[in-house]
Protein backbone atom coordinates (compact mmCIF):
# COMPACT_ATOMS: atom_id res chain seq x y z
CA UNK A 1 0.00 0.00 0.00
CA UNK A 2 1.05 2.99 -0.79
CA UNK A 3 2.49 5.67 1.93
CA UNK A 4 0.37 8.43 0.45
CA UNK A 5 -2.98 6.06 1.07
CA UNK A 6 -4.74 8.14 4.20
CA UNK A 7 -6.05 4.76 6.14
CA UNK A 8 -9.41 5.22 7.73
CA UNK A 9 -10.81 2.94 10.48
CA UNK A 10 -14.77 3.24 10.51
CA UNK A 11 -16.06 2.30 14.13
CA UNK A 12 -20.10 2.62 13.70
CA UNK A 13 -23.07 0.60 14.58
CA UNK A 14 -25.78 0.70 12.30
CA UNK A 15 -24.60 -1.76 8.95
CA UNK A 16 -26.31 0.62 6.37
CA UNK A 17 -24.30 3.37 7.80
CA UNK A 18 -21.05 1.30 7.67
CA UNK A 19 -21.76 0.89 3.61
CA UNK A 20 -22.80 4.69 3.38
CA UNK A 21 -19.26 5.66 4.84
CA UNK A 22 -17.40 2.97 2.77
CA UNK A 23 -19.28 4.34 -0.61
CA UNK A 24 -18.36 8.48 0.03
CA UNK A 25 -14.45 7.27 1.13
CA UNK A 26 -14.15 5.08 -2.06
CA UNK A 27 -15.67 8.02 -4.06
CA UNK A 28 -12.62 10.35 -2.50
CA UNK A 29 -9.07 9.20 -4.16
CA UNK A 30 -6.40 8.32 -2.24
CA UNK A 31 -8.36 6.55 0.96
CA UNK A 32 -8.83 3.38 2.04
CA UNK A 33 -11.11 1.66 4.82
CA UNK A 34 -9.04 -0.59 7.13
CA UNK A 35 -10.95 -3.88 7.73
CA UNK A 36 -11.88 -4.51 11.22
CA UNK A 37 -8.72 -6.63 12.44
CA UNK A 38 -6.55 -4.25 10.53
CA UNK A 39 -4.06 -3.05 13.47
CA UNK A 40 -2.04 -0.12 11.80
CA UNK A 41 -2.20 3.15 12.76
CA UNK A 42 -5.48 4.66 11.41
CA UNK A 43 -4.66 8.60 9.84
CA UNK A 44 -8.53 9.02 10.54
CA UNK A 45 -10.85 7.20 13.03
CA UNK A 46 -14.72 8.04 11.73
CA UNK A 47 -16.32 6.78 15.48
CA UNK A 48 -20.44 6.71 15.86
CA UNK A 49 -21.68 8.11 19.53
CA UNK A 50 -24.54 5.63 20.69
CA UNK A 51 -26.06 5.83 24.41
CA UNK A 52 -23.06 5.37 26.52
CA UNK A 53 -21.36 9.12 25.54
CA UNK A 54 -19.27 9.10 28.24
CA UNK A 55 -17.26 4.99 27.88
CA UNK A 56 -16.98 6.23 24.00
CA UNK A 57 -15.43 9.65 25.13
CA UNK A 58 -12.69 7.71 26.89
CA UNK A 59 -12.57 5.13 24.05
CA UNK A 60 -11.81 7.97 21.73
CA UNK A 61 -9.27 9.76 23.80
CA UNK A 62 -7.48 6.80 24.35
CA UNK A 63 -7.11 5.95 20.66
CA UNK A 64 -5.95 9.47 19.82
CA UNK A 65 -3.46 9.76 23.54
CA UNK A 66 -1.64 5.89 22.01
CA UNK A 67 -1.51 7.40 17.98
CA UNK A 68 -3.86 4.57 16.82
CA UNK A 69 -5.42 7.08 15.21
CA UNK A 70 -4.12 10.81 13.95
CA UNK A 71 -7.42 12.31 13.85
CA UNK A 72 -11.07 11.45 14.09
CA UNK A 73 -14.71 12.21 13.01
CA UNK A 74 -17.87 11.93 14.69
CA UNK A 75 -21.42 10.99 13.78
CA UNK A 76 -24.15 11.46 16.21
CA UNK A 77 -28.05 11.56 16.21
CA UNK A 78 -27.27 13.82 18.93
CA UNK A 79 -26.78 17.10 18.78
CA UNK A 80 -27.20 18.60 22.28
CA UNK A 81 -24.40 21.63 22.74
CA UNK A 82 -23.19 19.85 25.71
CA UNK A 83 -22.41 16.82 23.50
CA UNK A 84 -20.40 19.20 20.58
CA UNK A 85 -18.52 20.67 23.37
CA UNK A 86 -16.85 17.10 24.73
CA UNK A 87 -16.23 16.79 20.95
CA UNK A 88 -14.24 19.80 20.44
CA UNK A 89 -12.15 19.00 23.95
CA UNK A 90 -11.60 15.44 22.87
CA UNK A 91 -10.13 16.83 20.01
CA UNK A 92 -12.68 15.97 16.66
CA UNK A 93 -11.99 17.42 13.64
CA UNK A 94 -15.76 17.29 12.20
CA UNK A 95 -19.26 16.20 14.29
CA UNK A 96 -22.17 15.18 11.61
CA UNK A 97 -25.15 14.51 12.85
CA UNK A 98 -27.84 11.84 10.93
CA UNK A 99 -28.99 11.20 8.48
CA UNK A 100 -25.72 11.90 6.65
CA UNK A 101 -25.30 14.41 4.64
CA UNK A 102 -22.89 12.76 1.51
CA UNK A 103 -21.20 16.41 0.19
CA UNK A 104 -20.11 17.18 3.77
CA UNK A 105 -18.77 14.35 4.41
CA UNK A 106 -16.91 13.98 1.40
CA UNK A 107 -15.42 17.71 1.38
CA UNK A 108 -14.18 16.97 5.05
CA UNK A 109 -12.61 14.32 3.93
CA UNK A 110 -10.74 16.27 1.00
CA UNK A 111 -9.61 19.03 3.41
CA UNK A 112 -8.08 16.22 5.31
CA UNK A 113 -6.29 15.30 2.68
CA UNK A 114 -4.79 18.16 1.70
CA UNK A 115 -4.10 19.27 5.43
CA UNK A 116 -1.77 16.38 5.58
CA UNK A 117 -0.58 16.91 2.20
CA UNK A 118 0.63 20.18 3.61
CA UNK A 119 2.51 18.43 6.61
CA UNK A 120 4.38 15.65 4.62
CA UNK A 121 5.99 18.74 2.63
CA UNK A 122 7.22 20.27 5.51
CA UNK A 123 8.42 17.02 7.23
CA UNK A 124 10.05 15.15 4.22
CA UNK A 125 14.21 15.58 3.76
CA UNK A 126 14.88 18.06 1.39
CA UNK A 127 15.47 16.90 -2.09
CA UNK A 128 17.78 18.92 -3.83
CA UNK A 129 17.61 19.01 -7.92
CA UNK A 130 20.92 17.29 -9.88
CA UNK A 131 21.68 18.79 -12.90
CA UNK A 132 24.15 16.99 -14.93
CA UNK A 133 26.27 19.17 -17.77
CA UNK A 134 27.72 16.16 -20.25
CA UNK A 135 29.73 17.00 -23.69
CA UNK A 136 28.95 15.21 -26.79
CA UNK A 137 33.23 15.52 -27.10
CA UNK A 138 36.28 16.76 -25.55
CA UNK A 139 37.39 20.31 -25.25
CA UNK A 140 33.71 21.64 -25.79
CA UNK A 141 33.60 24.01 -22.89
CA UNK A 142 31.38 21.43 -20.26
CA UNK A 143 33.52 22.38 -17.06
CA UNK A 144 33.19 26.04 -17.77
CA UNK A 145 29.33 25.69 -18.13
CA UNK A 146 29.29 23.57 -15.08
CA UNK A 147 31.54 26.32 -12.63
CA UNK A 148 29.83 29.36 -14.05
CA UNK A 149 26.26 27.17 -13.52
CA UNK A 150 26.71 26.25 -10.07
CA UNK A 151 28.37 29.48 -9.26
CA UNK A 152 25.61 31.38 -10.56
CA UNK A 153 22.66 29.34 -8.50
CA UNK A 154 25.12 30.01 -5.61
CA UNK A 155 24.19 33.64 -6.04
CA UNK A 156 20.55 33.63 -6.39
CA UNK A 157 18.59 34.75 -3.39
CA UNK A 158 16.50 32.03 -3.41
CA UNK A 159 19.37 29.42 -3.16
CA UNK A 160 20.51 28.24 -0.17
CA UNK A 161 22.74 25.68 -0.99
CA UNK A 162 25.09 24.32 -4.10
CA UNK A 163 27.56 21.62 -4.96
CA UNK A 164 29.86 21.03 -7.44
CA UNK A 165 30.84 17.73 -8.19
CA UNK A 166 33.54 16.85 -11.14
CA UNK A 167 33.05 13.64 -12.62
CA UNK A 168 35.98 13.56 -14.84
CA UNK A 169 37.92 10.58 -13.58
CA UNK A 170 41.56 11.43 -14.97
CA UNK A 171 40.82 14.95 -16.34
CA UNK A 172 38.85 17.07 -13.95
CA UNK A 173 39.70 20.69 -13.77
CA UNK A 174 37.00 21.93 -11.38
CA UNK A 175 39.94 23.04 -9.30
CA UNK A 176 42.17 24.62 -11.61
CA UNK A 177 38.56 26.95 -12.90
CA UNK A 178 38.41 28.09 -9.54
CA UNK A 179 42.12 27.95 -7.96
CA UNK A 180 41.15 26.28 -5.02
CA UNK A 181 43.32 23.00 -3.73
CA UNK A 182 41.43 20.89 -2.10
CA UNK A 183 42.29 18.44 0.25
CA UNK A 184 40.39 15.97 -0.70
CA UNK A 185 38.60 13.84 -3.27
CA UNK A 186 35.38 11.78 -3.61
CA UNK A 187 37.30 8.86 -4.55
CA UNK A 188 38.32 9.09 -1.08
CA UNK A 189 34.94 9.66 0.35
CA UNK A 190 33.85 6.12 -2.01
CA UNK A 191 36.46 4.02 -0.02
CA UNK A 192 35.02 4.95 3.25
CA UNK A 193 31.18 5.26 2.26
CA UNK A 194 30.28 3.19 5.07
CA UNK A 195 31.29 6.45 7.57
CA UNK A 196 29.34 8.60 5.63
CA UNK A 197 27.31 11.34 7.10
CA UNK A 198 27.00 14.81 7.03
CA UNK A 199 30.01 16.06 9.15
CA UNK A 200 31.92 13.68 7.30
CA UNK A 201 30.73 14.68 4.13
CA UNK A 202 31.22 18.70 4.83
CA UNK A 203 34.62 17.83 6.23
CA UNK A 204 35.74 16.45 2.54
CA UNK A 205 34.42 19.19 0.46
CA UNK A 206 36.23 22.40 -0.84
CA UNK A 207 34.20 25.80 -0.07
CA UNK A 208 34.90 28.59 -2.52
CA UNK A 209 34.47 31.88 -2.30
CA UNK A 210 31.41 31.93 -3.95
CA UNK A 211 29.57 29.85 -1.67
CA UNK A 212 30.02 26.23 -4.16
CA UNK A 213 31.00 23.38 -2.27
CA UNK A 214 32.93 20.60 -4.38
CA UNK A 215 34.18 17.81 -4.60
CA UNK A 216 37.01 16.99 -7.14
CA UNK A 217 37.94 13.86 -8.66
CA UNK A 218 40.37 11.51 -7.55
CA UNK A 219 42.55 12.71 -10.96
CA UNK A 220 43.95 9.85 -11.20
CA UNK A 221 42.67 6.19 -12.15
CA UNK A 222 44.74 4.89 -8.16
CA UNK A 223 42.15 5.13 -5.62
CA UNK A 224 39.02 5.04 -7.25
CA UNK A 225 38.68 1.58 -8.63
CA UNK A 226 36.63 1.05 -5.61
CA UNK A 227 34.19 3.82 -7.35
CA UNK A 228 31.17 1.15 -8.62
CA UNK A 229 27.99 2.54 -9.67
CA UNK A 230 25.72 1.95 -6.55
CA UNK A 231 28.27 3.88 -4.53
CA UNK A 232 28.64 6.74 -6.69
CA UNK A 233 24.66 6.34 -6.17
CA UNK A 234 24.30 6.43 -2.65
CA UNK A 235 26.90 9.61 -2.68
CA UNK A 236 25.20 11.77 -5.10
CA UNK A 237 21.81 10.59 -3.14
CA UNK A 238 23.12 11.82 0.17
CA UNK A 239 24.46 14.94 -0.95
CA UNK A 240 21.23 15.73 -3.21
CA UNK A 241 19.09 16.13 0.60
CA UNK A 242 21.74 18.42 1.66
CA UNK A 243 22.23 20.75 -1.31
CA UNK A 244 19.61 23.08 -3.01
CA UNK A 245 21.48 21.87 -5.87
CA UNK A 246 24.05 19.13 -7.04
CA UNK A 247 25.91 20.33 -10.22
CA UNK A 248 27.88 17.39 -12.16
CA UNK A 249 30.51 18.11 -14.20
CA UNK A 250 30.39 14.69 -16.27
CA UNK A 251 32.80 15.60 -19.11
CA UNK A 252 32.43 13.19 -21.88
CA UNK A 253 32.18 10.13 -20.01
CA UNK A 254 29.62 7.36 -20.71
CA UNK A 255 30.65 4.39 -18.04
CA UNK A 256 28.71 3.04 -15.56
CA UNK A 257 28.92 5.24 -12.89
CA UNK A 258 28.09 8.05 -15.77
CA UNK A 259 24.89 6.78 -16.79
CA UNK A 260 23.90 6.24 -12.98
CA UNK A 261 24.69 9.91 -12.82
CA UNK A 262 22.28 10.37 -15.67
CA UNK A 263 19.82 8.08 -14.28
CA UNK A 264 19.63 10.03 -10.80
CA UNK A 265 19.64 13.81 -12.60
CA UNK A 266 16.43 16.14 -12.64
CA UNK A 267 18.00 17.30 -15.62
CA UNK A 268 20.73 16.93 -17.95
CA UNK A 269 22.93 19.40 -20.06
CA UNK A 270 23.89 17.68 -23.27
CA UNK A 271 26.58 19.58 -24.67
CA UNK A 272 27.32 20.54 -28.56
CA UNK A 273 29.21 22.78 -30.74
CA UNK A 274 27.40 23.10 -33.97
CA UNK A 275 29.74 20.91 -35.87
CA UNK A 276 28.78 17.43 -37.42
CA UNK A 277 31.00 16.05 -35.38
CA UNK A 278 29.72 17.04 -32.12
CA UNK A 279 26.22 16.92 -33.26
CA UNK A 280 26.31 13.28 -34.78
CA UNK A 281 27.75 12.61 -31.03
CA UNK A 282 25.34 14.15 -29.19
CA UNK A 283 22.56 12.10 -31.59
CA UNK A 284 24.45 8.74 -30.74
CA UNK A 285 24.38 9.70 -27.21
CA UNK A 286 20.58 11.11 -27.37
CA UNK A 287 20.04 7.58 -29.05
CA UNK A 288 22.03 5.00 -26.37
CA UNK A 289 19.98 6.98 -23.66
CA UNK A 290 16.75 6.27 -25.39
CA UNK A 291 17.64 2.82 -25.85
CA UNK A 292 18.75 2.55 -22.52
CA UNK A 293 14.96 3.42 -21.30
CA UNK A 294 15.69 4.75 -17.60
CA UNK A 295 15.18 8.08 -18.46
CA UNK A 296 12.67 10.32 -19.56
CA UNK A 297 13.16 11.99 -22.76
CA UNK A 298 12.23 15.79 -21.37
CA UNK A 299 15.24 15.84 -19.24
CA UNK A 300 17.63 16.07 -21.81
CA UNK A 301 18.19 19.61 -22.88
CA UNK A 302 20.50 20.22 -25.93
CA UNK A 303 22.68 23.28 -25.08
CA UNK A 304 24.92 24.73 -27.91
CA UNK A 305 27.79 26.00 -26.92
CA UNK A 306 30.54 28.72 -28.95
CA UNK A 307 27.25 29.81 -30.81
CA UNK A 308 27.88 31.91 -33.98
CA UNK A 309 24.26 33.59 -35.37
CA UNK A 310 25.90 33.31 -38.88
CA UNK A 311 27.56 29.73 -38.42
CA UNK A 312 27.43 27.30 -41.44
CA UNK A 313 24.96 24.59 -40.01
CA UNK A 314 22.00 26.56 -38.43
CA UNK A 315 19.60 25.55 -35.46
CA UNK A 316 17.18 24.29 -37.59
CA UNK A 317 19.61 22.28 -39.19
CA UNK A 318 20.78 20.82 -35.64
CA UNK A 319 17.34 20.26 -34.15
CA UNK A 320 16.68 18.41 -37.76
CA UNK A 321 19.97 16.06 -37.29
CA UNK A 322 19.30 15.42 -33.62
CA UNK A 323 15.62 15.25 -33.78
CA UNK A 324 15.25 17.44 -30.80
CA UNK A 325 15.01 20.89 -30.21
CA UNK A 326 17.64 23.29 -28.69
CA UNK A 327 17.14 24.42 -25.12
CA UNK A 328 19.96 26.93 -24.75
CA UNK A 329 22.60 28.37 -26.79
CA UNK A 330 26.00 30.02 -25.55
CA UNK A 331 27.67 33.23 -27.92
CA UNK A 332 31.32 32.41 -28.37
CA UNK A 333 33.71 34.24 -26.58
CA UNK A 334 36.95 32.47 -26.36
CA UNK A 335 39.15 36.03 -24.90
CA UNK A 336 36.54 36.45 -21.86
CA UNK A 337 36.68 32.72 -21.33
CA UNK A 338 40.16 31.89 -21.56
CA UNK A 339 40.51 35.07 -19.14
CA UNK A 340 38.45 33.67 -16.60
CA UNK A 341 39.91 29.76 -17.24
CA UNK A 342 43.19 31.58 -16.71
CA UNK A 343 42.61 33.88 -13.90
CA UNK A 344 40.92 30.58 -11.99
CA UNK A 345 37.85 33.01 -11.52
CA UNK A 346 34.46 32.22 -12.27
CA UNK A 347 33.46 34.49 -15.31
CA UNK A 348 31.02 36.70 -13.12
CA UNK A 349 34.22 38.09 -11.24
CA UNK A 350 36.32 38.50 -14.18
CA UNK A 351 33.91 40.10 -16.97
CA UNK A 352 30.41 41.00 -15.05
CA UNK A 353 29.02 43.30 -17.90
CA UNK A 354 29.93 40.26 -20.78
CA UNK A 355 26.84 39.09 -23.00
CA UNK A 356 28.76 35.16 -22.00
CA UNK A 357 28.03 36.19 -18.57
CA UNK A 358 24.91 37.11 -18.49
CA UNK A 359 23.47 34.37 -20.49
CA UNK A 360 24.88 32.00 -18.30
CA UNK A 361 23.60 33.50 -15.38
CA UNK A 362 20.29 33.56 -17.69
CA UNK A 363 20.84 30.21 -17.68
CA UNK A 364 21.19 29.52 -13.88
CA UNK A 365 17.68 31.65 -13.71
CA UNK A 366 15.72 29.05 -15.34
CA UNK A 367 17.04 26.25 -12.90
CA UNK A 368 16.26 28.48 -9.98
CA UNK A 369 13.17 28.87 -8.00
CA UNK A 370 11.60 32.38 -8.67
CA UNK A 371 12.18 34.57 -5.40
CA UNK A 372 9.16 35.39 -3.25
CA UNK A 373 7.17 38.98 -4.97
CA UNK A 374 9.11 38.74 -7.90
CA UNK A 375 6.86 39.42 -11.48
CA UNK A 376 7.61 37.66 -14.51
CA UNK A 377 8.30 40.28 -17.39
CA UNK A 378 8.04 39.86 -20.63
CA UNK A 379 11.78 39.93 -21.00
CA UNK A 380 12.28 36.73 -18.61
CA UNK A 381 9.99 34.86 -20.77
CA UNK A 382 12.01 35.87 -23.62
CA UNK A 383 15.01 34.83 -21.82
CA UNK A 384 13.54 30.59 -21.97
CA UNK A 385 13.00 30.69 -25.40
CA UNK A 386 15.70 29.63 -27.66
CA UNK A 387 18.55 32.11 -28.98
Amino acid sequence: MSNNIIQIKIEVKKPGLKRKLDEIIHSVEGMHVQMSHDTRRAGLLIFELGDDIDNEFQHIRSLLNSDAAAEVFLISENSDPAVLMQAIKTGAKEFFTLPLKEEEVKQALKELKKKIKRANRRNSPKIGQIITVVGSKGGIGTTTVAVNLAVNLAQKKSVQSVALIDMNMMFGEIPLFLEIKPGYHWGEIVKNISRLDSTFLMNTLTKHSSGVHILPSPGSLNGSASAVPEMMGHLTGFMQKLFDFVVIDAGQSTNEISLKILEMSDNILLMSLLSLPCLSNANKLLQSISDLGFLPEERIRIVINRYLTKSEISLHDAEESIHKKIFWTIPNDYNTTMSAINNGKPLSEIASKAQITRNLNDLADTFAPKEKNQTTRWWEILKTKRR
